[in-house]
Order: structure tokens, then sequence, then C-alpha cells
């Protein structure tokens, strides 16, 4: 444990030798977010991480709803050495950082919807150990930060703008283990997985259970906007629609299906930009 407690904090202290802002808000939380019902080794993500009490990085999971080059020498293992110091080059997945968003708007949804439609909310004392980019290290940002310097990458985020918003978040890379029972104040689901064998779940977790205001996209919505990813990703909408309908509830049945993980990674992406009850701050 001490050895990962010390890669924790080298690379920490080198992204606050990195960064020039001021402190951020005490009230902002980081958020973590998946999909509850995504197949994962013989069960549901849910219910592998209650089953663990522990949330793990991609690293460790091999999935993941961005990119999937969490390896060594992939893209993700790259980023990360740069973003790090080389501190995690050498050290195995399990000490390697979890992604998730900083939710600077305090927004119902999370700080990044596109990567699932539930989330996790992070305790207060995590911030300390948690570092900061933007935007996503997918461009190789230039802009770090940790809780104590990242007034400038709220500043950056705020005057930013992205043809998609779902692109729109300041990235958070949570350094250490995060356990269900110490590190987590809340798991947030969309209300269409209630009295689902995902909501018995997540009762059984050492953390409040909470719902946003949900997801729900009508086919039709997608149809209209083929140019966001494709007229082939519409077909597939249609596929897995229910009654001319899309809920994340819904999009399950297909992730252990056939279709195409990718297709329907983009098909969430609809629903995350399109399908909110309640709109965005």
């Amino acid at each position: 444990m001490e050895r990962l407690v010390d890669s924790a904090k080298a690379a920490v202290a080198h992204v606050r030798a990195l960064a020039v802002g001021e402190s951020i808000s005490g009230s902002m939380r980081v958020t973590m977010h998946f999909h509850p019902d995504a197949p994962y080794r013989g069960r549901s993500t849910l219910s592998a991480i209650a089953h663990r009490g522990a949330y793990l990085s991609q690293f460790e999971t091999n999935t993941g709803n961005g990119g999937l080059t969490a390896f060594e020498g992939g893209d993700r293992w790259r980023w990360e050495s740069r973003m790090f110091g080389g501190v995690y080059d050498s050290r195995p997945a399990s000490d390697r950082p979890k992604y998730g968003s900083l939710d600077r708007r305090c927004d119902g949804y999370g700080g990044s919807p596109r990567f699932g439609s539930s989330y996790f909310v992070l305790a207060e004392h995590t911030l300390e150990r948690t570092t900061f980019c933007f935007p996503d290290s997918v461009h190789e940002p230039h802009l770090f930060g940790t809780a104590q310097t990242s007034s400038h990458l709220m500043e950056a985020a705020a005057v930013a703008e992205f043809d998609d918003p779902l692109d729109h978040y300041i990235e958070a890379h949570v350094h250490g283990p995060i356990n269900i029972e110490c590190d987590v104040e809340a798991l947030v689901l969309d209300p269409s997985y209630r009295g689902t064998r995902f909501e018995d779940v997540a009762r059984t977790m050492p953390c409040a259970v909470l719902w946003h205001a949900g997801y729900r996209l009508a086919i039709e919505q997608v149809e209209s906007h083929p140019e966001y990813r494709g007229n082939a990703v519409v077909e597939v909408a249609r596929s897995v629609a229910r009654q001319e309908w899309i809920t994340p509830y819904s999009l399950g049945p297909a992730r252990v299906g056939s279709v195409d993980p990718q297709d329907l990674k983009k098909v969430w992406h609809y629903v995350a930009r399109y399908g909110r009850a309640a709109p965005a701050p």
C-alpha cells in the first residue's frame, strides 16, 4: 500500500508543479460515469463494482466508454506518461488513476455524460489526490491543475467552444484506490432503472442512491440528426428502440447482443446529447 501511496503522491506533485491557477470551490465534486448494464466478465458493470466494493481503472478492466487504448505503449499509456512525468510507466495496472470529470456546473447529469447514463459522486476528501486537465487528455492538453490550482481550467472551460457539447468537460484523474464505502458520496442512476434488478444491486451498496431527471429520446429525433454520428448509427438506433423510444435501460439488451459496441456507444451519444429530460444549466 505504501508504494501505491507514494506513486499517487508523486503524480499529484508533478501536476501541481505544472499548474498556475488558484483553488476551486470545495463544493464541487468529481463524477465518474458508467453504464450500469454494460457486461463485465459474466455480470453487469454495476454488479461487478458492488461485488468488489471498488471502482477500477481502464487498465485493470480493459473496458471503457471512450477509446480503448489502456495497455503498455497504447495511447492512454502514452498520455499518462506525459501527464504524470512517467510515474506510472513501470507500475502495475492497479496503481494507475481512475478517470472522471469535475462537475463544475453542478449539473444533475454529472460532469461528462458522454461516458455513461449513471455516475458516482466522489467525496470531498478525494479532491486532495485528484488532478485535472482541459480539454480531454486525448487532445494532449497543456492545461493541468489540482484542487488547489485549477481556477485557470475553470476559466478556459467557461469560454471554450466545442462542436459537440458532450466534449465540454474538465477531465479528472483520481490517484489511489476508490473504495465505494469510504470514497463515494452517492450513486446517481437514470430513472429508467427504477424497479429493476439494477436498483436492487444499487441498494446493496454502502452509499446513497439518487436519481437524475432522466434520458428519453424519440427515434425521430435521432433520424433528424444523421450528420451527428452517421446514417449507419441511425439504423442501429432504429433497431434498438422500443416503441420508438430509447432510454438507458432499453439499451441494456443490445449491450449483450450482436450490436457492435462502438455503434452502440454512438447511439448513446445521441441519447446523452438530445435526450435530456431537463435542460443543461
